[in-house]
């Protein structure tokens, strides 16, 4: 497969008919995927920067099986940030996901639904491994939707990068994850984008305050933490 321009099928994960038991199992292997590449490290890095009081609103787009707001959620309690942590994905058998894998005194609010039905100041939005699943289009509506609804966002996402690409799969084997993580993270690589395709989108956007950088180990991330 060439890397040179973004790849476009659709990963199995996103499939109507799959079985949310199935799924379920799927989005546990992707947290530990997410442990093991180090995926919350710009996002905890962001909100390091990012929040300067002792309070926090904070919306989280895609949350698949949840693995990042718990993370917030612990970050937050250990630093004695009032945080109100609400997630939002699209899929139902995320929310399900992320019931199953959260203990029953966490204050995270899981959300079925469309982004764009939680509007609102938000102190910051973000996302993780959500933007490559877009379209073009789809990408470009939810960057203004960020833009206009929070203070300060964030995109952790993956960047399209040939070592990445072909190392994936012999990590994810070495691993023993779900097949179904094998094929779509190796997918999502494909799909991701590269560090000169984002001003484009941005420009696009009507964003021109935004940061592009890559951090550590192939990740791309866009900001507008000033």
């Amino acid at each position: 497969m060439t890397l040179a321009v973004r790849a476009q099928a659709e990963e199995l994960m996103d499939a109507d008919d799959l079985d949310p038991a199935v799924y379920a199992d799927v989005v546990a292997d992707l947290a530990r995927v997410n442990a093991v590449t180090l995926a919350a490290r710009p996002t905890m890095a962001f909100l390091k920067r990012a929040v300067t009081g002792r309070r926090l609103r904070l919306l989280d787009v895609g949350f698949g099986d949840g693995d990042m707001l718990r993370r917030i959620e612990r970050w937050a309690m250990k630093g004695g940030i009032e945080a109100e942590l609400v997630g939002v994905d699209l899929n139902p058998r995320s929310e399900q996901a992320a019931r199953a894998h959260t203990s029953a005194d966490s204050r995270i609010r899981w959300v079925t639904g469309d982004y764009a039905d939680q509007g609102g100041k938000w102190d910051a939005i973000v996302s993780s491994l959500v933007a490559h699943h877009m379209s073009h289009d789809q990408l470009v509506a939810f960057l203004r939707f960020m833009d206009a609804n929070a203070r300060c966002w964030l995109v952790n996402d993956l960047h399209r990068h040939g070592f990445a690409h072909a190392g994936f799969p012999l990590l994810a084997r070495l691993a023993r994850w779900h097949p179904i993580v094998r094929h779509d993270g190796t997918l999502s690589i494909a799909r991701s984008y590269r560090p000169a395709e984002w001003p484009v989108i941005l420009h696009e956007a009507g964003i021109d305050h935004a940061r592009v950088y890559r951090t550590f180990p192939f990740r791309l991330c866009v900001d507008t933490l000033r």
